[in-house]
């Protein structure tokens, strides 16, 4: 970064909506501007400021972002504005930036506000030309700022743009709606009753269905996917199967602009009054609104602003007079950067599939994300008569092993129900590898997981256990119930116990069956895996509880917060989290660090205390190293402060493996554990087929081959792309550090990367 020199003030703008999580891209483009020596600008009040000018028009500092990242909405408003749309009003908009010497802008917003900054683009020329013409500007100004730079990135909590798995605030959205669903099913289960929800999505049902997976809903509505004719019908009889099944409630979640297949609207009314007139449940309606527009972000949308708001800027000042408006995307996990009009070229051709009722093309277009997530639901939410289901004799066990993670029991309801659809025979065993040698194994049904989505903790029962001293009894197990597969859920304990089971195949035939681990701890340090299920909950866990330990010194100047995290020996949760919460610094073991860094990071607190800065946070992950305790480092905070500052010190412990499944856990272990159960039913129909008598697979996540950092003792896997995020969460605190630049996005065009996606699937 310390190469590419700035060219010109960079300008930020926001129009039309509010969308939670804009402040954390505020911020990252902000800092990142200061920190590569350009100018940055805010406009207040979206393009009504630009055209307007002005006050509005006011240089941002690196203090004026300061204790926004819990902020929801956008501290620089944001507004509809008809005379940007006008020729008239963008020639006023390129004056105003003209006179301010602004050439690069990074516009927030939907398509709407990335199509208008683009046109403004398109006609900049021109509209420079009537200046000089006029005699607003001299031919020298036009020749300086003769080219204007775009950069665009997303917010909206519909995840309706297409090149981008998922935009700014809709994370933050989907916890709305999941918090209000929870409460909601209480009340339900208490009365018996059926709820109709309704949740934003005018015309993109990603919402409605994700939170349908997230909540186990028995139908969702929306407007990619009509339901066929006659779907009254099925939905009450769905509905009254439920009942009789002993299901105190039914949760119908329905997407704003849901249609059936003649394009008429499908309203929440409409429903009511269909169960009240056909099975005359007790039945209410409830809208979110503008509920899931607000609150505080999470974790996910403020790591997503941030590292879309850093890429922004890189984009910005490598761009030259010919490269075209881009925006920043997120592509599974890496930031890249496509062809903004192609974006938006293919976002309405969306709508334009659904205007014309091909619906399945409408549903190809919205990306890989959308499709997975539809094709679970509907593997997940019918259930099929035992004269539709496929004939299998193979039995298939599920069990959790190693510390609980929130995720788990939506992971365990997915491959239960995915194995039953698949014609298997479904058991549960209790208390992992323990509870394996013991026999503590039944079988599991359908029902028996109803409602296990939204659950904390492990319902099976959970234990760190390893096989090793009970391979004989497990394998005796494995023969008594004639278990044809394993399917176990947990940490670095599942790991290490499926490589022991592995190793023991020469001994007992029993363990050659079809193994495979589906990741699910806090730590998130299981090799082969970017993500682990129940490390967004501890995210979100730790960013919240930072919020209000900041909060708490509102009133109390110039303190400093000690905050130990989990993670055992992996650094994820505490790097992460402090970019998410806004942290001075991060304390790992993957990079060691000494005295002299300590010392270092408490002078820059006290320089920074010295200025408008009042609070700081500092991260340690509860291993990172065996001297430099929490306590040590409390000490030392404390004693180098005095005069400047006060310190306080606070251990997260257990809370952070606690506590309902986030959605995006919830999504995540649900869509895994689906995937799991495929592939188990696909190498058991090979087996079956071929009538080998030992079949020797193990999922891709526990080969050999794969290689540690310290091996067994330190459990940290030897590639962990997370640890990139690090010099951004030090740029961010107003470190000097230097920052890769190899591996910031190229512009590529979508066509090309849904090509790719399409193959990875």
């Amino acid at each position: 970064v310390g190469n590419i020199l700035s060219k010109s003030p960079v300008f930020l703008s926001y129009f039309v909506f509010l969308h939670v999580g804009m402040n954390a891209a505020v911020r990252a483009v902000v800092r990142m501007g200061i920190y590569v020596g350009a100018k940055v600008y805010f406009i207040h009040e979206g393009y009504q400021g630009m055209v307007d000018g002005g006050d509005n028009i006011k240089e941002a500092s690196w203090e004026s972002v300061s204790s926004m990242l819990q902020v929801g909405g956008t501290v620089i408003g944001s507004a509809r504005c008809k005379d940007f749309r006008t020729h008239e009003g963008r020639l006023r908009a390129a004056l105003n930036l003209v006179q301010r010497g602004i050439t690069n802008l990074c516009v927030i917003g939907g398509d709407g506000s990335l199509t208008g900054a683009n046109l403004f683009r398109e006609e900049w020329s021109g509209l420079l030309d009537e200046l000089v013409q006029s005699g607003e500007i001299s031919e020298e100004a036009s020749q300086i700022h003769s080219a204007l730079h775009i950069v665009g990135m997303v917010g909206s909590i519909d995840n309706d743009f297409c090149g981008t798995d998922m935009t700014i605030g809709t994370d933050s959205a989907l916890h709305r709606i999941i918090e209000v669903v929870d409460a909601i099913m209480t009340t339900a289960q208490s009365h018996q009753r059926t709820f109709v929800l309704e949740v934003m999505g005018r015309h993109c049902g990603y919402l409605a269905l994700v939170s349908a997976l997230a909540c186990g809903a028995d139908w969702v509505l929306i407007p990619e996917m009509p339901p066929k004719d006659g779907w009254e019908e099925q939905m009450c009889n769905k509905l009254s199967e439920n009942r009789a099944d002993k299901k105190r409630l039914n949760i119908i979640i329905v997407a704003e602009g849901a249609i059936d297949q003649s394009n008429k609207p499908i309203t929440t009314e409409l429903i009511k009054d269909l169960v009240v007139r056909c099975l005359g449940f007790d039945t209410r309606v409830t809208i979110l609104g503008h509920v899931q527009r607000g609150g505080t972000p999470s974790a996910f949308d403020r790591i997503l602003a941030s590292r879309m708001g850093v890429e922004a800027v890189l984009a910005l000042l490598e761009a030259s007079p010919g490269t075209p408006a881009c925006v920043v995307s997120l592509c599974g996990n890496q930031a890249v950067r496509l062809p903004l009009m192609e974006c938006v070229q293919m976002t309405q051709e969306v709508q334009k599939a659904m205007d014309e009722k091909r619906f399945e093309d409408a549903v190809r277009l919205r990306g890989r994300s959308f499709e997975n997530n539809l094709n679970t639901y509907k593997l997940l939410s019918h259930r099929k008569i035992d004269s539709e289901l496929p004939h299998s004799s193979f039995n298939v066990a599920v069990l959790n092993v190693g510390a609980p993670a929130a995720g788990m029991n939506a992971a365990v309801r997915s491959a239960v129900r995915v194995g039953i659809t698949e014609g298997h025979t479904m058991f549960a065993v209790s208390d992992g590898f323990e509870g394996f040698c013991k026999g503590q194994i039944k079988e599991i049904k359908w029902g028996d997981v109803g409602g296990w989505t939204g659950q904390g903790g492990s319902l099976l029962g959970t234990k760190r256990t390893l096989p090793a001293k009970h391979i004989d009894k497990i394998a005796e197990q494995m023969r008594i119930h004639n278990i044809n597969a394993l399917l176990v859920i947990g940490g670095f304990e599942a790991y290490l116990g499926l490589m022991e089971l592995q190793a023991a195949r020469s001994k007992h035939a029993e363990f050659c069956v079809p193994m495979v681990m589906v990741p699910a701890t806090v730590s998130n340090n299981i090799p082969g895996s970017d993500l682990s299920i129940g490390a967004d909950t501890a995210l979100n866990a730790i960013t919240d509880t930072c919020d209000r330990i900041k909060q708490s010194a509102s009133g109390t100047k110039r303190r400093v917060f000690i905050i130990e995290t989990m993670g055992g020996y992996c650094g994820y949760l505490a790097t992460v989290g402090a970019l998410a919460a806004g942290a001075d610094a991060a304390y790992i073991y993957e990079e060691p660090f000494d005295i002299r860094d300590l010392q270092s990071n408490v002078e820059h607190l006290t320089e920074k205390m010295k200025t408008s800065i009042q609070r700081g946070l500092v991260l340690r992950n509860e291993n990172c190293s065996e001297n430099y305790t929490t306590d040590f480092i409390y000490q030392l905070y404390s004693e180098e402060g005095k005069g400047v500052f006060d310190c306080r010190k606070n251990v997260l412990g257990h809370m952070q493996q606690g506590g309902a499944p986030s959605p995006f856990d919830r999504n995540f272990g649900t869509k895994i554990a689906a995937k799991a159960m495929q592939w188990i039913s696909k190498k058991l129909k090979e087996f079956y087929r071929t009538g080998k008598e030992k079949l020797d697979v193990v999922w891709d996540c526990v080969k050999s081959e794969l290689i540690f950092v310290r091996q067994k003792t330190h459990r940290i896997p030897k590639e962990q792309w997370w640890l990139r995020l690090r010099p951004l969460m030090k740029i961010l605190a107003k470190y000097k550090t230097s920052y890769d630049v190899s591996d910031s996005g190229q512009l590529e065009h979508i066509v090309r990367l849904r090509a790719k996606d399409i193959s990875a699937i």
